[in-house]
């Protein structure tokens, strides 16, 4: 995966810094809902043919790009509203059938589509907390929803349970980070 560079984590979550106006179709809305849809495609192609052992932890590797997938609803959603997030919510679950091995992309689509529902509904009620608060509380809320529903639908059991929310806690705190970061560099209290 190729890191973001400060341009482009400007860019794409500017959306996130409090007092930027929602522009229907703008560049940053329009540039996020094309990063959400590539982290949806990623995290499940990930999780259909690699994973990482880290010591006692097997973590499907879909779980380490999940913390992306949420953090990029959660700026799709900013630029572009409620329809443009429930729009990119539908495309990424038709996505997560087509790129997925078939065990995966029927788990996949169920859990997507209901973690994604929770995350959005978590990140409109954490957000008069500030973007850092809303961020992090409705990414850790669909992490949850979205471990539980596919993990056991997935791999037909709930072993690789912790691996799947340790892998997604972690992207999540990373996202959350840059979020700050981001705000921060551009003078916005986060």
């Amino acid at each position: 995966m190729i890191a973001p560079t400060n341009v482009t984590a400007a860019l794409v979550l500017s959306p996130l810094l409090p007092g930027r106006p929602r522009v229907q179709g703008s560049a940053a809305g329009w540039v996020s809902a094309g990063c959400y849809l590539v982290a949806v495609a990623g995290a499940n192609w990930a999780s259909s043919y690699h994973v990482l052992v880290a010591g006692p932890l097997v973590i499907p590797l879909g779980a380490c790009v999940a913390g992306a997938v949420f953090t990029a609803r959660d700026v799709v959603h900013e630029a572009l509203g409620a329809v443009g997030v429930f729009a990119a919510i539908a495309a990424g679950t038709v996505l997560s059938v087509a790129v997925a091995a078939p065990r995966i992309a029927v788990a996949s689509a169920t859990a997507f589509l209901l973690s994604e529902l929770a995350d959005s509904w978590l990140y409109r009620r954490w957000q008069p907390c500030g973007q850092a608060a809303a961020i992090g509380g409705s990414n850790l809320g669909g992490l949850v929803v979205d471990s539980v529903v596919f993990v056991p639908c997935a791999f037909g059991s709930l072993a690789l349970l912790p691996g799947q929310l340790a892998g997604k806690a972690l992207t999540t705190l990373a996202a959350v980070a840059v979020a700050i970061g981001v705000a921060r560099r551009q003078g916005v209290r986060s």
